[in-house]
């Protein structure tokens, strides 16, 4: 028994996408990208969602994929906002393992470039949406902090923000809980 999917949460430009496909190969699961399998399902990306469709549409099909992968054993990273969502925190905790990748916005702000893709920073200069970024993170954080298990993505490697899931959650599901 593999408990359920890891659910990796937090901030745009924390690292999911980057730390999810490693830490899936060293499960021995799959990975999936939320916002990539939301995308698929609307035929569009996400800003276009956003811009034709509105945020209300993108969270509920958001909602219909964390549904979805409730039931899976899967790597999953989730969109900035996901866990934020009501209901979300309860449904996500209860199917499987929540880890934050945890980030300053200094270095969320580093990661992310220009934000030309993100909705929710697109067409904001660089001072507005520093001042966007921590309000979204002060508006999570409580959420995110509600998480299994918290891992800053500060400073360091792909592989050591891996290593440090996979302790953990050793530590919290015993090691035939997220091994093969």
């Amino acid at each position: 028994m593999k408990n359920g999917p890891v659910w990796l949460v937090g901030m745009m430009g924390a690292g999911k996408s980057a730390v999810g496909p490693v830490l899936a190969n060293r499960l021995g699961r799959r990975f999936v990208d939320s916002d990539a399998e939301i995308e698929r399902s609307l035929d569009r990306t996400i800003a276009e969602i956003f811009e034709h469709d509105g945020e209300e549409v993108f969270r509920a099909c958001e909602r219909e994929v964390i549904e979805s992968l409730s039931e899976t054993d899967a790597v999953v990273a989730l969109g900035g906002g996901a866990i934020a969502q009501p209901g979300a925190i309860e449904l996500l905790g209860r199917s499987g393992r929540v880890v934050y990748l945890s980030a300053a916005v200094s270095t969320l702000l580093r990661r992310l470039g220009d934000c030309s893709t993100r909705p929710l920073l697109r067409d904001l200069d660089g001072t507005a949406r520093a001042a966007r970024l921590a309000e979204l993170l002060e508006s999570r954080q409580a959420a995110y902090l509600s998480a299994a298990l918290v891992v800053d993505t500060d400073g360091t490697t792909v592989s050591r923000v891996v290593d440090e899931i996979a302790r953990g959650l050793e530590d919290i599901t015993g090691s035939e809980g997220i091994a093969s």
